[in-house]
């Protein structure tokens, strides 16, 4: 499958090529899920599935991140967004960006950072 760049997508939405009322959803990420060991994910493994969506929740008062980012699966906490890939997710979050993250991979591992990976969309 190709992608089209992000500039020519944007170039589409702004001129009026794309269908009205159609959503282009850009993948901005893919992560695997942070922190999961400390959350709920051992209980849960058996009702998630790929293509569950998830919730986005921006902590800003974090006291060990300002740019934490938590992941939550129907209002359980799964984890956070790793810290070294959550500035581009915080900063959409901050400024009300239409963005979307679904699990796009599970796996029944001893590790727990290769358990849970999920992605994360922008709607234009």
């Amino acid at each position: 499958m190709r992608f089209l760049p992000l500039s020519m997508l944007l170039w589409l939405t702004l001129c009026g090529c794309a269908n009205a009322g159609e959503t282009i959803r850009v993948l901005v990420q893919s992560s695997p899920l942070a922190g999961s060991q400390y959350y709920a994910v051992a209980e849960l493994w058996s009702q998630i599935k790929v293509g569950d969506r998830l919730s986005l929740v921006r902590e800003a008062d974090n006291r060990y991140d300002r740019k934490a980012v938590r992941v939550e699966w129907n209002g359980q906490p799964l984890g956070y967004v790793p810290r070294a890939e959550n500035r581009a997710v915080a900063r959409a979050l901050d400024d009300g960006e239409q963005i979307e993250a679904r699990v796009s991979r599970l796996r029944d591992d001893p590790d727990p950072w290769r358990r849970v990976e999920f992605e994360v969309f922008l709607d234009l």
